[in-house]
């Protein structure tokens, strides 16, 4: 499996994509893990609520005890579906994912009350947005990470 094609189905549900790397028994361990979290934190409904721009319900029905969980196990399995199918080659490959996982995870805390224009994004939203700013700082990190070296090791 090419690593665009891990990525892609981890996106689509985290689990997918170690299932077709042929890693069986983590796959199911992570779809699990997936369908708990989704359920416990009440996701479907706060996904549904915030497409229907209901920001208040969807703070009001999101389980945030349970919510702070998936952006680390949905960025983890991404990863890991990554890695497996061999994007691991080139150093700190992982800190796009990991600052993701991060930032995400802060954007989920900060959604019922954070607003952007004096709109109130909520706890989908948000932390989607929070995505881009966690890959840019991972990216740049990795930049100069690698960079550094690469200087120390010529």
């Amino acid at each position: 499996m090419k690593t665009l094609e891990a990525i892609l189905w981890s996106i689509a549900l985290p689990g997918f994509a170690q299932v077709l790397n042929r890693k069986i028994v983590k796959g199911i361990i992570l779809i699990g893990l997936e369908f708990l979290i989704n359920v416990q934190s009440n996701l479907n409904e706060v996904i549904i609520f915030s497409f229907y721009g209901q920001i208040e319900k969807a703070i009001a029905n999101a389980n945030f005890q349970w919510l702070m969980f998936y952006p680390c196990l949905y960025f983890f399995a991404m990863w890991d579906a990554y890695r497996d199918a061999g994007g691991n080659e080139k150093p700190y490959a992982f800190l796009p994912f990991v600052f993701s996982a991060y930032f995400v995870t802060v954007g989920t805390i900060y959604s019922s009350t954070f607003s952007l224009f004096e709109v109130l994004l909520g706890p989908l939203w948000l932390p989607m947005l929070s995505v881009l700013p966690g890959m840019l700082v991972g990216f740049l990190l990795q930049m100069l990470l690698r960079k550094r070296s690469s200087i120390k090791y010529q």
